[in-house]
Protein backbone atom coordinates (compact mmCIF):
# COMPACT_ATOMS: atom_id res chain seq x y z
CA UNK A 1 0.00 0.00 0.00
CA UNK A 2 1.11 3.49 -0.80
CA UNK A 3 2.24 5.62 2.13
CA UNK A 4 0.26 8.77 2.81
CA UNK A 5 2.99 10.22 5.04
CA UNK A 6 6.50 9.32 6.12
CA UNK A 7 8.62 10.47 9.02
CA UNK A 8 12.13 9.45 10.01
CA UNK A 9 10.90 6.24 11.67
CA UNK A 10 7.34 5.78 10.48
CA UNK A 11 5.10 5.23 7.49
CA UNK A 12 1.45 6.25 7.72
CA UNK A 13 -0.89 4.57 5.27
CA UNK A 14 -4.59 3.98 4.85
CA UNK A 15 -6.13 1.36 7.08
CA UNK A 16 -7.19 -1.78 5.23
CA UNK A 17 -9.37 -4.79 6.08
CA UNK A 18 -6.14 -6.83 6.24
CA UNK A 19 -5.34 -4.81 9.38
CA UNK A 20 -8.32 -6.37 11.17
CA UNK A 21 -6.26 -8.64 13.44
CA UNK A 22 -4.02 -5.79 14.61
CA UNK A 23 -6.99 -3.43 14.94
CA UNK A 24 -8.85 -6.03 17.01
CA UNK A 25 -5.82 -6.68 19.26
CA UNK A 26 -5.22 -2.95 19.75
CA UNK A 27 -8.71 -2.35 21.13
CA UNK A 28 -8.64 -5.47 23.33
CA UNK A 29 -6.29 -3.79 25.80
CA UNK A 30 -8.41 -1.89 28.36
CA UNK A 31 -5.49 0.50 28.99
CA UNK A 32 -5.46 1.48 25.30
CA UNK A 33 -9.16 2.32 25.15
CA UNK A 34 -9.50 3.54 28.74
CA UNK A 35 -9.91 7.21 27.82
CA UNK A 36 -11.56 6.86 24.43
CA UNK A 37 -15.19 6.15 25.21
CA UNK A 38 -14.91 3.15 22.87
CA UNK A 39 -15.44 -0.50 23.66
CA UNK A 40 -13.39 -3.39 22.35
CA UNK A 41 -14.52 -5.13 19.18
CA UNK A 42 -16.43 -8.33 19.99
CA UNK A 43 -14.29 -10.33 17.57
CA UNK A 44 -11.96 -10.08 14.59
CA UNK A 45 -14.87 -10.07 12.16
CA UNK A 46 -16.34 -6.98 13.80
CA UNK A 47 -12.98 -5.22 13.41
CA UNK A 48 -12.80 -6.33 9.76
CA UNK A 49 -16.36 -5.11 9.16
CA UNK A 50 -15.46 -1.72 10.65
CA UNK A 51 -12.43 -1.43 8.36
CA UNK A 52 -14.35 -2.60 5.28
CA UNK A 53 -16.92 0.12 5.90
CA UNK A 54 -14.53 2.92 6.89
CA UNK A 55 -15.53 5.71 4.51
CA UNK A 56 -13.48 8.71 5.69
CA UNK A 57 -10.90 8.50 2.89
CA UNK A 58 -13.59 8.48 0.23
CA UNK A 59 -15.83 11.09 1.87
CA UNK A 60 -13.21 13.54 3.15
CA UNK A 61 -9.94 12.65 1.45
CA UNK A 62 -8.33 11.79 4.78
CA UNK A 63 -8.89 9.86 7.98
CA UNK A 64 -7.09 7.76 10.56
CA UNK A 65 -4.00 6.02 9.17
CA UNK A 66 -2.11 2.90 10.17
CA UNK A 67 1.25 3.74 11.72
CA UNK A 68 3.97 1.34 10.59
CA UNK A 69 7.54 1.09 11.86
CA UNK A 70 9.86 1.59 8.86
CA UNK A 71 12.59 -0.61 10.35
CA UNK A 72 10.54 -3.80 10.68
CA UNK A 73 7.06 -3.25 9.20
CA UNK A 74 5.32 -3.56 12.59
CA UNK A 75 1.81 -2.12 12.97
CA UNK A 76 2.22 0.23 15.94
CA UNK A 77 -1.28 1.68 16.02
CA UNK A 78 -3.04 4.47 14.20
CA UNK A 79 -2.94 8.24 13.96
CA UNK A 80 -4.68 10.73 11.77
CA UNK A 81 -7.24 13.38 11.10
CA UNK A 82 -11.00 12.92 11.28
CA UNK A 83 -13.61 15.30 9.96
CA UNK A 84 -16.84 15.62 11.95
CA UNK A 85 -19.55 16.90 9.62
CA UNK A 86 -21.94 17.69 12.49
CA UNK A 87 -19.40 19.96 14.20
CA UNK A 88 -17.67 21.04 10.96
CA UNK A 89 -14.25 20.42 12.46
CA UNK A 90 -11.24 18.17 12.04
CA UNK A 91 -9.58 16.51 14.98
CA UNK A 92 -6.26 14.76 15.44
CA UNK A 93 -6.38 11.36 17.10
CA UNK A 94 -3.97 8.54 17.87
CA UNK A 95 -3.97 5.11 19.46
CA UNK A 96 -0.99 2.78 19.90
CA UNK A 97 -0.27 -0.63 21.34
CA UNK A 98 0.77 -0.15 24.96
CA UNK A 99 4.26 -1.60 24.43
CA UNK A 100 4.94 1.29 22.00
CA UNK A 101 3.97 4.03 24.46
CA UNK A 102 6.60 6.54 25.60
CA UNK A 103 8.77 6.08 22.51
CA UNK A 104 7.67 9.28 20.74
CA UNK A 105 5.56 7.56 18.07
CA UNK A 106 2.36 9.46 18.89
CA UNK A 107 4.14 12.81 18.82
CA UNK A 108 6.09 11.99 15.65
CA UNK A 109 3.07 10.74 13.71
CA UNK A 110 0.71 13.45 14.99
CA UNK A 111 3.17 16.23 14.03
CA UNK A 112 3.26 14.81 10.51
CA UNK A 113 -0.54 14.73 10.41
CA UNK A 114 -0.81 18.34 11.57
CA UNK A 115 1.61 19.44 8.83
CA UNK A 116 -0.30 17.39 6.26
CA UNK A 117 -3.58 18.94 7.40
CA UNK A 118 -2.36 22.50 7.00
CA UNK A 119 -0.04 22.15 4.01
CA UNK A 120 -1.73 19.51 1.85
CA UNK A 121 -5.38 19.73 2.90
CA UNK A 122 -5.36 23.49 3.52
CA UNK A 123 -7.25 23.13 6.80
CA UNK A 124 -7.53 26.29 8.87
CA UNK A 125 -7.97 24.71 12.33
CA UNK A 126 -7.32 21.30 13.87
CA UNK A 127 -8.57 20.33 17.30
CA UNK A 128 -7.74 17.55 19.72
CA UNK A 129 -10.08 16.12 22.34
CA UNK A 130 -9.06 14.23 25.44
CA UNK A 131 -10.52 13.19 28.74
CA UNK A 132 -9.15 15.45 31.46
CA UNK A 133 -7.61 12.41 33.20
CA UNK A 134 -5.67 11.44 30.07
CA UNK A 135 -2.60 13.48 30.94
CA UNK A 136 -0.34 11.64 28.49
CA UNK A 137 -2.50 12.42 25.45
CA UNK A 138 -2.83 16.04 26.58
CA UNK A 139 0.99 16.25 26.71
CA UNK A 140 1.17 14.94 23.13
CA UNK A 141 -1.37 17.56 22.00
CA UNK A 142 0.77 20.26 23.62
CA UNK A 143 3.99 18.88 22.09
CA UNK A 144 2.50 19.07 18.60
CA UNK A 145 1.51 22.71 19.08
CA UNK A 146 -2.11 22.60 20.19
CA UNK A 147 -3.17 24.85 23.06
CA UNK A 148 -6.04 24.60 25.50
CA UNK A 149 -9.28 25.96 24.04
CA UNK A 150 -12.06 24.88 26.40
CA UNK A 151 -13.44 22.24 28.73
CA UNK A 152 -16.40 20.05 27.83
CA UNK A 153 -18.33 17.06 29.14
CA UNK A 154 -16.83 14.05 27.37
CA UNK A 155 -19.74 11.96 28.57
CA UNK A 156 -21.93 11.88 31.66
CA UNK A 157 -19.07 10.69 33.88
CA UNK A 158 -15.95 12.27 32.40
CA UNK A 159 -14.75 15.80 31.92
CA UNK A 160 -12.85 16.55 28.76
CA UNK A 161 -10.69 19.23 27.19
CA UNK A 162 -10.42 20.55 23.68
CA UNK A 163 -7.08 21.75 22.40
CA UNK A 164 -6.70 23.67 19.15
CA UNK A 165 -4.17 24.87 16.62
CA UNK A 166 -4.79 27.32 13.80
CA UNK A 167 -2.89 27.40 10.54
CA UNK A 168 -1.68 30.98 10.91
CA UNK A 169 -0.64 30.53 14.54
CA UNK A 170 1.67 27.52 14.14
CA UNK A 171 5.01 27.64 15.93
Amino acid sequence: MQPVLETNRLVLRELHPNDAEQFYQLNLNPNVIRYTGNTAFKNREEARHFLENYQDYKLNGYGRWAVIDKSNGAFLGWCGLKYDKNLDETDIGFRFFEHYWNKGYATESAKACISYGFEKLQLETIIGRAMLENVTSIKVLEKIGLTFDKAFDFDEQNKGVIYKIEKGLRK
